[in-house]
């Protein structure tokens, strides 16, 4: 539920309905005898006056329902479903409140008809400042009263409105798409005529899976916003839209600030318009998936008279390489000489293909990583004495083999079972919000007390307290096991959950907080969850089908205190990686990599000496002899703690430090440093402007590696921290190539706006460095996604296909040395 100023006091309160696939809710005007329709009631006060009735809006079906003995009835089948209520405030001291109501079916049953309160806290239109984004390229306020007047009709948000359009024309953007330039996000523009000079225009854009799109009013220095240009005269004014999906909101780990986004389609923007001048324009946007973002914009025109549309490039033709040889001269983007060869899609020789590669972290990965855990849980004081003794409890308990063999599997199933529906609350989270788990891997302030419970989590692995849920809980738990059977089976399992938290608790927490810091949510929990219970449960079932197989188990005793402190250690290290994390996010400073790894020097020297016997907590029994395993840790530990002093060695040749892979994701980067900060990756002399490259390229006779990049690509890290520096790739890079980075996403200002033609053919003001650079990728290269490396000579020529991203080293040294072969063959004609 969302509100909307629109002026004079008056507001838009909306009501956004999601719905699970094979239900439907019913519209508010549905037949009577039928289902319940959706209703909204407000309590009545002399603070607020409505303006109209609710409208709805959606994709609606009519007709005889056979649940309702087929009564007609009018429902909606998919969301989104919005509910606009227009109301006049004249007291903003008190919140308009009410309730709604509303029944949800399936093909065979309907649930009762449920009830939800809501309340707007509503505060006048000048006590909300309102963002303007930095990209704006001209004043949202029009220039002469004729244009005034079509942006107030225009922004006026849909209310009160009942019935069908008398007429309505729809278009959808054609696909001309090339197969290498990427679009994401498809557009719809519907335009319904309700009455004389009475319309509503609606744009939907349909998101491919795993792709997002930003809202018009999400936060500054992050993602381009949605927005969009209307053409007047010889300006484009941004109009604001009234724009309906299932929004979150949260802070991006790419961007670093909180945005606003859609993660998946429809998502509608409307608006209102007189008709009586055609609309022309583009509306801008951006799409990201998990690994790049590709600024976008798609042109449309609307005219009422008669009522027509166009949406997209719908006489562009699809080219089978990159862009067309006849393209415009731009200034910025070398000489004349320089765009004409460039445009020339032949090259020199095709040593290589085009790479694309798709990454992302699976459930079985998580699975397994909560087996692991479950493994280790299996070693801890609280656990590893429960194995046998309830084994023999089975064994000895049933009146046949057959009997305990059975009742310790079922027991084991029920542990399993236990730590599945621990996941079950986080799974209601993403109900409500799908997002709310990326927002708490990424808020800042979460991954400080993610920080301060791993603290606690160590302080208790090394026995100064203990962390127990609370005892009522457990003798619930134990005096239910009473029950026998199946239900006294399953309670004995919860009771080992609980009075074993002590010890599975931090690792569990370790657990949720990695599921969390991934892409797949609540799924990703339940996974980890599942091979943690599973972990748990296998040696109970395993010894109670071969008891003869206990004999070989290491008795109880103080190595068991020895694992718990252990992983104390491993706790405290963890809670620097989450430290890191919100210093890295809000750009304190302060962990850096010298200080990172420092500290994770100092908890291995702790951990060695502990091992070694040097240091003692509250709980460890006598050492009276160092065992092998004790001393092979040590041992292992001793070689980590030298690994970590590797990581300050200084490259002299990229005079940077060297990366440490083992640390690929932990530590901070090795550019963020305080002695050895980095301006480009790998001390490269690279350059961010493509003339000032070209020119310093001709002076040194240097063949030119563009490098399109962006600051939220994340597969462009991945290939300048990790096969950048090899030394098959590295010697080209610092020696033979000039480096030309150019940032698609960059938001720092031109010093003049460019004038450009876009392929459509329409006149387009670029004023942002990203906005400059993804156009000349897409004029000339045909791409939009990024990294993409090219290879050209100074004067333009193409020397060989170019790649994108290119994970394997020798792949892409190849790639480097098959340009640096061409352009030196070119050199000698």
């Amino acid at each position: 539920m969302t509100s909307e100023s629109i002026g004079n006091d008056e507001y838009n309160l909306v009501f956004t309905a999601q719905i699970d696939a094979g239900w439907s809710i019913y519209s508010q005007f549905t037949e009577d005898g039928g289902p319940v329709p959706t209703s909204f009631n407000f309590d009545d006060g002399d603070h607020y006056e409505h303006q109209g009735i609710v409208a709805e809006k959606g994709k609606k079906k009519e007709g005889p329902d056979p649940l309702f003995d087929n009564v007609t009835v009018i429902k909606f089948t998919k969301g989104p479903v919005v509910f606009t209520q227009k109301v006049k405030v004249s007291d903003y001291s008190k919140p308009v409140v009410g309730w709604l109501e509303f029944m949800t079916c399936d093909d065979e049953r309907c649930l009762p008809p449920t009830e939800i309160d809501f309340s707007f806290k509503l505060e006048p239109a000048a006590a909300a400042p309102q963002d303007t984004p930095e990209n704006e390229r001209a004043e949202a306020a029009p220039t002469t009263d004729q244009e005034a007047q079509m942006v107030d009709e225009a922004v006026a948000q849909t209310s009160g409105r009942s019935g069908q359009p008398i007429t309505s024309a729809k278009a959808i953007e054609a696909n001309t798409a090339t197969e290498t330039i990427l679009q994401p996000v498809r557009w719809e523009v519907q335009v319904d005529e309700y009455g004389d000079k009475d319309y509503e225009i609606t744009f939907t854009a349909n998101l491919q899976e795993e792709w997002n799109l930003y809202s018009q009013d999400t936060e500054d220095n992050g993602p381009i916003p949605t927005a969009f240009y209307i053409q007047q005269g010889d300006e484009e004014v941004i109009l604001p839209f009234l724009e309906s999906g299932d929004l979150k909101e949260g802070m991006d780990p790419v961007f670093g600030v909180i945005v606003k986004k859609y993660d998946h389609g429809p998502v509608t923007f409307s608006n209102r318009s007189t008709g009586e001048n055609p609309l022309k324009g583009v509306i801008e946007y951006m799409s990201c998936d998990a690994t790049r973002c590709i600024p976008m914009n798609t042109d449309f025109a609307i005219s009422f008279n008669p009522l027509t549309i166009t949406v997209g490039d719908p006489d562009a033709v699809p080219t089978d390489g990159a862009a067309e040889t006849s393209v415009q001269l731009t200034s910025g983007y070398g000489d004349e000489a320089f765009q004409t060869a460039i445009a020339n899609t032949e090259t020199l020789g095709e040593c290589n293909d085009e790479v694309t590669v798709e990454s992302g972290k699976g459930i079985w990965q998580i699975f397994g990583l909560g087996f692991l855990g479950g493994l280790i849980a299996l070693l801890t004081p609280c656990v590893f004495p429960m194995i046998p003794l309830t084994v023999s409890f089975f064994t000895k308990s049933a009146t046949t083999r057959k009997k305990g063999v059975s009742n310790a599997l079922l027991y084991g199933f029920f542990i399993f079972l236990v730590y599945l529906l621990l996941s079950i609350p986080f799974h209601l989270m993403d109900t409500i919000d799908p997002d709310i788990l990326n927002k708490i891997s990424t808020s800042v302030p979460l991954n400080i007390f993610f920080f301060a419970i791993f603290i606690v989590f160590a302080i208790s692995f090394f026995g100064y307290f203990e962390l127990t849920v609370p005892e009522s809980w457990t003798n619930k738990a134990s005096s239910a096991e009473g029950s026998g059977g199946i239900i006294g089976i399953f309670f004995m399992a919860l009771t080992l959950a609980l009075v074993s938290f002590s010890c599975t608790g931090p690792i569990l927490g370790s657990l949720l907080v990695g599921a969390l810091s991934g892409d797949g949510g609540a799924m990703q929990l339940t996974a980890g969850m599942g091979g943690f219970g599973l972990a748990l449960a296998l040696p109970f079932a395993i010894f109670a089908a071969f008891p003869g197989m206990m004999k070989s188990l290491p008795r109880s005793g103080g190595w068991l205190n020895t694992v718990k402190v252990v992983l104390g250690f491993v706790e405290l290290a963890l809670a620097l990686k989450f430290l890191s994390n919100a210093d890295l996010v809000d750009h304190w400073g302060v962990l850096k990599i010298e200080l990172f790894l420092g500290l994770w020097i100092l908890i291995g020297i702790g951990l060695a000496l502990y091992l070694f016997g040097k240091i003692k907590f509250p709980h460890d029994s006598p050492i009276k002899k160092l065992g092998p395993i004790r001393i092979g840790l040590a041992v292992l530990t001793v070689a980590f703690v030298a690994y970590l002093m590797t990581g300050f060695r200084v490259d002299a040749e990229k005079e940077s430090y060297r990366p440490l892979t083992l640390l690929s994701g932990l530590a901070p980067p090795v550019c963020y440093s305080f002695w050895r900060p980095c301006d480009c990756p790998q001390q490269l002399d690279c350059f961010k402007d493509l003339e000032e490259g070209l020119a310093f390229a001709k002076e040194n006779n240097k063949p030119v590696m563009i490098d399109f990049t962006g600051y939220a690509c994340v597969n462009c890290r991945k290939m300048e921290e990790n096969v950048w520096p090899e030394p098959e790739v590295y010697p080209y890079l610092k020696d033979d190539y000039v480096v030309i980075s150019l940032y698609v996403d960059d938001k720092k200002e031109l010093k003049e706006p460019m004038m450009v033609t876009t392929t459509s053919g329409r006149e387009r003001e670029l004023d942002e460095v990203g906005e400059k650079w993804a156009h000349f990728q897409q004029i000339y290269f045909n791409q939009n996604s990024q990294p993409q490396y090219v290879l050209v000579s100074p004067d333009g020529q193409r020397l060989n296909n170019p790649v994108n991203y290119t994970p394997d080293v020798e792949e892409y040294a190849e790639f480097l040395r098959c340009g640096l072969e061409n352009f030196r063959r070119l050199s000698k004609q």
